[in-house]
């Protein structure tokens, strides 16, 4: 279902982006980069968060930043992670298939900037064996996502 979510989501916006589908895991970052062949930070990964205020948002990230917690905390405030099976209840999702597409009900998405560091991203799409190839600027199009500054890259950790 969550599959067919997303090849919904692009059908009824008109969009042509092919979802690949592979026969090996893409569960995790290093997974989808070996998979790929890419390094990690072209893998985009979806982060789901509660803030304090009880609302739930999505944070599209490179795969190989992490989150700083001044700076998410600086733009959103208080939040902690989404537990698996809450993520999975709200965005319809699988863990390690969670993307910003085809979502159960809408989620304010976010973007960061650090993934302007690419030409062309790869998200999951809805499985843990699917993504598709996109460019920063079209997730953010399509996804109406909002760019912030919430991560910090391995170099300069």
């Amino acid at each position: 279902m969550s599959l067919q979510s997303v090849r919904n989501f692009f059908a009824n916006r008109n969009l042509d982006i092919p979802i690949i589908e592979l026969e090996v895991s893409t569960a995790t970052v290093a997974l989808a980069a070996e998979a790929h062949g890419v390094e990690a930070g072209r893998i985009a990964k979806t982060l789901a968060f509660r803030l304090k205020d009880n609302q739930v948002l999505l944070l599209v990230a490179r795969g190989d930043a992490r989150i700083d917690h001044q700076k998410f905390k600086s733009v959103f405030g208080k939040g902690k992670m989404l537990g698996l099976d809450e993520v999975v209840e709200l965005t319809g999702h699988p863990v390690g298939g969670v993307c910003p597409f085809g979502l159960l009900q809408p989620l304010p998405i976010y973007l960061d900037q650090s993934l302007q560091d690419f030409d062309e991203l790869i998200p999951a799409a809805g499985s843990t064996t699917s993504a598709v190839r996109i460019s920063p600027a079209l997730m953010a199009e399509v996804t109406e996502g909002v760019w912030v500054d919430v991560c910090v890259l391995p170099s300069s950790a």
